[in-house]
Formats: structure tokens, C-alpha cells, sequence
């Protein structure tokens, strides 16, 4: 369950920094203009904070080669379901709606992987703390 929040949350976060639609943070403030900076700027720092917090965490728990896995793996699975005849590649709306997708397992398995872990292994993972 935590799993999936984890993962719906980083979801959330790619898709509201863009997608195909036009409610995303790039769309809105390249229509914007001059208007209220001072609202995208906050904008765009809280969507940066989610992306250290997300990126950070990641990088921690399985970092670059994992997350090339993860994404290898996801990229598989599509590839799959292209061959199979599931997936149509065509719509440029859905593919950018898969990447989003593919990106946001990538997070959500980083930032759940301490978690799995200790759950299989039994071992926690700790900071590295000075004593």
C-alpha cells in the first residue's frame, strides 16, 4: 500500500511539472508571461523540493545503475505489450503519458526500495552518522 502512494505521489509530481494536457507547471508559466512571477517561482520550488526529495532518496536506495534497471525493466514490459499488440504507439499523448508513467516507477521504487529491503533481507539501512 505504501508502495503505491509512493509512487502515485511521484506521478503526481511529474505530471504536474507537464504532460499533454494544459494544466501543468511548463505550460503555465510559458502562457503566463510577466504575471505573477512570484507565484510560479514558488510553484517551481515546491515542484524542485519534491524532485530532490524524490531524486535524493533514489539515488540513495538503488541509484544510477538500479534506476537504468528499473527502467530497462519498465521499458521491456512496454516493448511487450507493443509486440503483443496491446500497445499502440501512435498517439503522441499516450506516450508522453508512458514516459511519465515509466519515470514515476522509477521513483516510487527507489524512494519505497530501503523499505523492500529490510522487508526481504531483514537488514535496515542506515546514514552513515559520525560518532
Amino acid at each position: 500500500m505504501w508502495f503505491v502512494l509512493r509512487w502515485l505521489t511521484a506521478f503526481a509530481l511529474l505530471a504536474a511539472t507537464y504532460n499533454p494536457t494544459s494544466f501543468n507547471y511548463v505550460k503555465w508559466v510559458m502562457t503566463q508571461g510577466e504575471r505573477p512571477v512570484s507565484l510560479m517561482v514558488l510553484a517551481g520550488l515546491l515542484l524542485l523540493i519534491g524532485y530532490i526529495i524524490y531524486l535524493r532518496a533514489t539515488l540513495r536506495s538503488i541509484g544510477g545503475f538500479g534506476m537504468l534497471l528499473v527502467l530497462a525493466l519498465v521499458g521491456a514490459l512496454l516493448w511487450v505489450l507493443y509486440d503483443f499488440g496491446v500497445l499502440s504507439l501512435d498517439n503522441t499523448g499516450l506516450n508522453v503519458w508512458l514516459g511519465l508513467l515509466a519515470l514515476s516507477l522509477v521513483l516510487g521504487v527507489g524512494l519505497s526500495w530501503s523499505h523492500v529491503r529490510r522487508a526481504l533481507s531483514g537488514q535496515a539501512d542506515m546514514d552513515d552518522v559520525d560518532s
